[in-house]
């Protein structure tokens, strides 16, 4: 194998990225033609897509080449999830500079590979070009399956707010890796490769959810859209989120409550919706907040008071580099 992606060529990467790979059933042609095809039995498709920049969302020190690769994949298909559908597919759009090693590249070929079977999607196309800051752009599709999409949009007052997945692990591995060390491992590992409850979204639309998002900016921030979108008032309660005893040792050694990791800490990739009062929610849905009518507050609440601390991650109001949320 030559040694740099200059040195291989731009088909000769092509080829050595896409050997890598597999397929589903819902692929009947994937990379090699002009396009892919993917089946839509929906006939809908959900699409999303994401751009991650090298230092501003990843650091090459901080994360190896498969840990880019999976959270890539991860935070596009955690997208399609929290729409209720199933993930189905996924293009990428790669940038790399000429000396940049092969292997690198087909780490993270691995990484968006293995990542897109445990959500049971396939990677089916893409480009990659040469340029001077690696780029990782990703589109991800999925698959209704006959049922409605779950929006933002549909929640009311009187319904309940429920998350599954974890909410502020990646912030807190954010803050130990900002200030050097590698451990708890757990919290690194969770920043460094999400993983996203995926068929936790299709679930809950089957349970009834009238909203839902997945956490990428921020729960407060997150659940600010589902506010605004629904035009009603969102509370939580504090007491309700369970902020694990590791997580707390690590605020009080780097001076950080950890219920801000909580509310504001993106890229979990947690679910969290809002479902009718008498929704039967299983244990794997923790209630932490209601919807209201909304009122002259601000759109969320905490503990009926509103959030003064920062709501979450925004690219254009946040100008810290390093690994910072790229979803949506």
């Amino acid at each position: 194998m030559k040694g740099t992606v200059g040195e291989l060529g731009e088909f000769g990467l092509i080829e050595k990225l896409t050997s890598r790979l597999t397929s589903t059933p819902a692929v009947r042609i994937g990379p090699g033609d002009d396009a892919a095809v993917v089946t839509a039995p929906d006939r809908r498709v959900v699409a999303s897509t994401d751009i991650l920049l090298e230092g501003r969302h990843f650091r090459r020190d901080w994360s190896t080449a498969y840990d880019v690769g999976r959270k890539a994949a991860a935070q596009n298909l955690a997208d399609i999830a929290a729409m209720g559908a199933v993930p189905t597919a996924l293009l990428l759009g790669l940038v790399v500079p000429a000396e940049l090693p092969v292997t690198w590249a087909t780490e993270l070929m691995d990484g968006i590979r293995d990542e897109c079977q445990v959500a049971g999607a396939a990677v089916v196309g893409g480009d990659v070009v040469r340029g001077d800051l690696i780029t990782v752009a990703i589109t991800a599709l999925g698959d209704l399956r006959n049922h409605e999409p779950v929006t933002r949009g549909g929640a009311r007052p009187g319904d309940v707010v429920a998350y599954t997945g974890w909410l502020g692990w990646s912030a807190a591995g954010y803050a130990v890796l900002s200030r050097g060390f590698r451990s708890p491992r757990a919290f690194v590992e969770a920043h460094r490769r999400p993983e996203p409850p995926y068929h936790a979204g299709p679930a809950a639309a089957g349970l009834g959810a009238t909203a839902m998002c997945d956490i990428s900016d921020g729960l407060v921030a997150d659940l600010g859209h589902i506010a605004e979108a629904s035009k009603v008032r969102i509370d939580l309660r504090s007491g309700l989120i369970d902020i694990p005893s590791q997580m707390s040792d690590i605020g009080q050694a780097v001076g950080v409550d950890p219920l801000q990791w909580v509310l504001t800490g993106g890229e979990d990739h947690a679910i969290v919706a809002t479902f009718p009062p008498d929704a039967k929610l299983p244990a794997r849905w923790k209630v932490i907040g209601e919807v209201l009518n909304p009122s002259a507050l601000p759109q969320v609440t905490v503990d009926g008071a509103p959030w003064t601390a920062k709501s979450g991650w925004d690219h254009f109001g946040d100008i810290e580099d390093g690994n910072r949320p790229a979803g949506r």
